[in-house]
């Protein structure tokens, strides 16, 4: 798998693309994810995206990592350390390998937190 993700139609079909740690890793993750809030999923740039109030969380696959990204992120530091800002505005990733540890409960908490921050601050998308 190149640096981007798999090639899919669909969220069922980015999952089924993946195959050992990283299908688990991602299964677990989206069902933590749909679990913690009601988004809708979608795939945008080759990402398995989740929404609320507009771009919220994605889930990337790469060829040796899986990238659990945040439009929010570096507002999202203080519920996980692990989160690194990345890029200009307030994105952030958290970024595994297969030695990576993550539960499932970690997962739901960040995805509830960030589903909170879009619903209080609005689309992150929607520049002013």
């Amino acid at each position: 798998m190149p640096m981007m993700g798999p090639t899919a139609e669909s969220p069922d079909a980015y999952i089924a693309a993946l195959s050992g740690w990283q299908l688990e890793r991602c299964t677990m993750m989206r069902a933590a994810i749909m679990g913690a809030a009601p988004f809708e999923q979608t795939i945008k740039w080759t990402n398995l995206v989740f929404l609320a109030n507009g771009p919220c969380i994605l889930i990337r696959a790469e060829e040796s990592r899986v990238l659990l990204g945040f439009w929010r992120g570096k507002r999202l530091r203080d519920v996980d350390a692990r989160i690194r800002a990345s890029g200009k505005y307030e994105l952030g990733n958290l970024v595994m390998t297969a030695a990576t540890e993550v539960t499932a409960e970690e997962v739901a908490r960040l995805a509830a937190a960030a589903f909170r921050l879009n619903a209080e601050l609005g689309n992150p998308a929607a520049r002013t």
